[in-house]
């Protein structure tokens, strides 16, 4: 890292900033009820596995005795997690209202779960307390402060997530204040000051964790100090930033933001920022290379796709459209980059298009190690501005964009070698051709490729939902006696179609944009033509060859 950026961090620390912040996940229960998410138990246990591998002090696993679900991952996660740098947790309540701690099957299941943390919730609004709960204010302080010190009596590192604190202490500060003593003198290890509504402000958020810290925290107190924010106002990671400078030792949040609503506090930026930033201690630099590769995995793990522009770690993070810059930042990237991309296990990117010059593709053909001499680059600088005017669009596709100018150097894959391919699509129905008759429409899609293997010619067919899908199928079909191994790692994640000469109708020429995956790097490949399938099979193939140069180590 250059002078420049080392000397960004420890700017400003407050009095109150901890050296240390622990990292508390919840993606595995807040992080899967964002719409859309659906996670089994073995989706749970892999993501797990990458928490571990990225280093975070507490992994909660869910609510046992909640659902199913939960239950069978705590059993397995016993059996077969062997955590190397995480914690266990277990989430749940406090005893109900009036009832026994003894006799309370949220703490039973609580304990059942045999982890050595667990972090149980309870009302700091009096508003919630009186309305929701429908008890006293006193009987809330209660159902907390019994609940720690049965947890705490049966030998648990116990956390008490202390919700709707932030809507709590605005309206009735010495309320939510008598809970948190309360907590606190029943043993509490970390009190967790959430925005559950997530409506709070920077501003707020560091003031209220200050004030908390002085009257129950601070330097000299046994009960640590941590943060649990949403992100409704687009603030939750400007918001545990905050809270640790109000001296938060503890920061909750979910890989890639994922929660209900907008989302939870991001860890990805927040782990970033406290390490690289702030000079805060929090999964030490050696773990904080994997923050790029953990983040695509739980993205690629929750079936959702990785955001390219999430900072530090998304594609575009450290991407520069270099233009008239290209040989200054080849200098000093320090100059036009932030941090270190290799710090967080990213990469930098030469974006190249029909603007760029003999410089831009040099370098990129540098970072690429394609050894190109000055006459094919100027050839390549021209192919690359005809084909752009003709529809391509190669800062999307860099896989293609490898591929050309790899091709540009002699290079010939020898894979396999394409004879032709057909598509054939049966679409059946009583309707008369309306798309919105309630009459059942069949509709079969298959697709035949010839191709050769050396000298074998191969002939294969395949079905699918569609004739992508369909021709996908049948070029696997082919190689997989002699590939297998090979294509078993490559799956095709997103696929996007623009129509790029609209006035020409059902004419026009079309894009197709592929993505695709081995599970460590994800990349784009593109087609261009008048004839969708055409394109689609462009970016197909290409697909394919990138993913046999670049096969996972």
């Amino acid at each position: 890292m250059s002078d420049v950026q080392s000397d960004l961090s420890g700017i400003d620390r407050t009095e109150r900033q901890p050296s240390r912040v622990e990292i508390y996940d919840t993606t595995l229960r807040d992080g899967s009820q964002l719409e859309g998410i659906s996670l089994t138990v073995e989706d749970k246990i892999k993501i797990a596995r990458q928490l571990d591998r990225l280093g975070v002090t507490y992994i909660e696993g869910g609510w046992p005795g909640a659902n199913p679900k939960d239950i069978e991952f705590f059993e397995r996660a016993r059996n077969e997690l062997d955590l190397t740098t995480s914690k266990m947790v277990a989430f749940g309540s406090t005893r109900r209202a009036k009832g026994k701690t003894d006799t309370d099957p949220t703490l039973a299941n609580l304990l059942s779960a045999e982890t050595g943390t667990v972090c149980i919730v309870g009302k700091t609004w009096d508003y919630h307390v009186e309305g929701a709960l429908q008890t006293t204010l006193d009987e809330g302080i209660a159902m907390v402060a019994d609940s720690i010190a049965f947890l705490k009596g049966e030998g648990r590192e116990v956390f008490f997530d202390a919700e709707h604190f932030f809507d709590g202490y605005r309206r009735n500060p010495e309320f939510s204040l008598a809970v948190l003593e309360a907590a606190a003198v029943a043993g509490a290890d970390c009190l967790v000051l959430c925005d559950t509504n997530g409506g709070s402000l920077p501003v707020d958020v560091e003031r209220m964790v200050s004030e908390v810290y002085d009257h129950i925290g601070g330097p000299e107190g046994t009960t640590s100090i941590g943060v649990h924010l949403h992100n409704d106002t687009g603030c939750g990671v400007a918001n545990a930033l905050a809270g640790v400078r109000g001296g938060a030792s503890q920061v909750q949040g979910t890989i890639n933001g994922y929660g209900e609503r907008v989302g939870n506090c991001d860890l990805v930026p927040v782990i970033a920022n406290l390490s690289l930033k702030m000079g805060i201690d929090t999964i030490g630099d050696e773990k904080l290379k994997n923050l790029t590769s953990v983040a695509h995995n739980v993205a690629d793990l929750v079936n959702f796709a990785a955001d390219p522009q999430q900072p530090y770690v998304g594609a575009t993070a450290f991407a520069h459209k270099a233009g008239l810059h290209t040989s200054a930042i080849a200098r000093r990237p320090d100059a036009y980059e932030h941090v270190d991309p290799e710090s967080v296990g990213n990469g930098t990117r030469f974006l190249v298009s029909d603007m760029a010059g003999r410089s831009t593709l040099a370098l990129k053909a540098e970072s690429l190690g394609i050894d190109i001499d000055g006459s094919v680059l100027g050839d390549i600088t021209d192919t690359l501005k005809k084909l752009e005017y003709e529809g391509y669009h190669f800062e999307a596709a860099d896989a293609s964009l490898e591929l050309l100018m790899r091709a540009a150097a002699g290079f010939e894959q020898e894979w396999f070698r394409l004879e032709s391919f057909r598509v054939n699509l049966d679409h059946r129905s009583g309707s008369g051709g309306r798309a919105w008759t309630d009459k059942a429409v069949e509709v079969e899609t298959e697709a035949t490729v010839k191709l050769w293997i050396g000298d074998e010619r191969i002939v294969a067919t395949g079905e699918g939902n569609g004739p992508v899908n369909a021709l996908d199928a049948a070029l696997r079909f082919a190689m997989r006696r002699h590939y297998a191994d090979m294509l078993e790692t490559i799956s095709l994640t997103d696929y996007k179609v623009r129509v790029l000469d609209t006035g020409r109708g059902t004419g026009a020429v079309t894009r197709v944009l592929l993505e695709s995956t081995n599970g460590q790097e994800t990349w784009s490949t593109m087609g261009v033509s008048e004839n969708i399938i055409e394109a689609s099979w462009q970016a197909l193939a290409d697909s394919v060859v990138y993913g046999f140069l670049h096969q996972p180590s």
